[in-house]
């Protein structure tokens, strides 16, 4: 050695360890299998982290399943012969990448060098300096950063950049599993938040512009008797509490027929449709005539299997938009001719 007194690894175990079966016993066994079900938690989240940071870099998509099949079969084995167990390490994969092995076969290489320094090359492995292995972590942990997103992360979205800071400080201050689940549970009810906004911004009543030539006219005869309330896209619980305020503030007034219009919707949820049924309810006490029009299949079963469609007539659900119209109309019509004195 050039220089004595560094540390070293120093001495690595050689040779294959035997065989051994779990031992269970009944007081054993929830504390067994609670602390499998973590570590699996733990394996499978560090694996499929690992497997999106790849596929940035090498530009590929690679198969959940698959890893986290491959990683439960390969630790159960390893488990056997008194392993701990492994997941993929996004550090190793980056320098593996950037070194040039974008392949499958650079990971059974890197599993063949480990099995030959377990069977034989442990002596030439144990004089590697603690110095050269902290070189090449700091090196790895530098270049693993995306230097180019954090200095524009500013520019972004504040709440994403909070998000990733919040999941930075958890993952080093407390565990990763902990970090993952609270950024996942903040992530979806920000998505939430975000998806109930545009659901809500895409509800109200339709400008003459998304009208027909004929629907227009139509409406022109109504003078304002009649509206079209257009949901304008899917609907979820998110966007289920205000609903029903949206459509009372902007059906109010003179009208006396309520065509809610469906055809842009693919689908809605249970508390979605509670909220139509609070609409239907709302303007049938207020004398409003109720149409449905546009309803797609799965729309309409979950509103029947609610019981919504029960409360307004089947002469009232109509499969196009003008026909709701035209019907409106005529009970128009028919309401000012009985109002008129003989």
């Amino acid at each position: 050695m050039l220089f004595t007194g560094i540390p070293i690894l120093g001495d690595i175990p050689s040779g294959l360890p035997e065989m051994q079966m779990p031992m269970l016993t009944p007081d054993t066994t929830f504390l067994v299998i609670e602390t499998a079900l973590i570590l699996a938690a733990l394996g499978a989240i560090d694996s499929l982290l690992t497997s999106l940071v790849a596929d940035n870099m090498t530009r590929t998509r690679h198969s959940s399943n698959r890893e986290l099949v491959g990683q439960g079969i390969g630790n159960s084995l390893a488990g056997l012969f008194g392993a701990i167990p492994g997941a993929g390490a996004t550090m190793r994969t980056v320098i593996n990448i950037r070194s040039g092995g974008n392949s499958r076969l650079s990971g059974a290489l890197h599993s063949l060098i480990l099995l030959a320094v377990v069977l034989g090359l442990g002596p030439l492995a144990s004089m590697v300096p603690h110095a050269v292995l902290a070189g090449i972590l700091v090196k790895v942990g530098y270049d693993i950063i995306d230097w180019s997103y954090l200095k524009r992360a500013h520019r972004g979205p504040r709440w994403d950049l909070i998000l990733m800071i919040l999941v930075l400080g958890l993952t080093v201050f407390v565990d990763l599993i902990t970090a993952v689940a609270i950024g996942m549970v903040l992530a979806a009810l920000a998505f939430i938040h975000q998806l109930a906004k545009t659901q809500l911004a895409n509800i109200g009543t339709i400008p003459g512009l998304d009208l027909s030539t004929n629907e227009a006219e139509l409406l022109k005869h109504a003078d304002g008797r009649i509206a079209i309330f257009d949901f304008g896209g899917p609907l979820s619980f998110g966007a289920a509490a205000d609903m029903g305020h949206r459509a009372r503030e902007r059906t109010d007034g003179k009208v006396s027929s309520l065509i809610l219009d469906f055809s842009r919707v693919p689908f809605l949820d249970m508390s979605a449709a509670n909220a139509v049924e609070t609409i239907i309810q709302d303007g049938k006490n207020s004398g409003k005539r109720i149409y449905l029009t546009g309803l797609r299949d799965d729309v309409h079963a979950v509103l029947k299997g609610l019981g919504v469609l029960d409360m307004v007539p089947q002469d009232q659900q109509k499969a196009q938009r003008m026909d709701a119209l035209t019907d409106a109309l005529s009970a128009l019509s028919t309401q000012k001719g009985a109002m008129e004195p003989a």
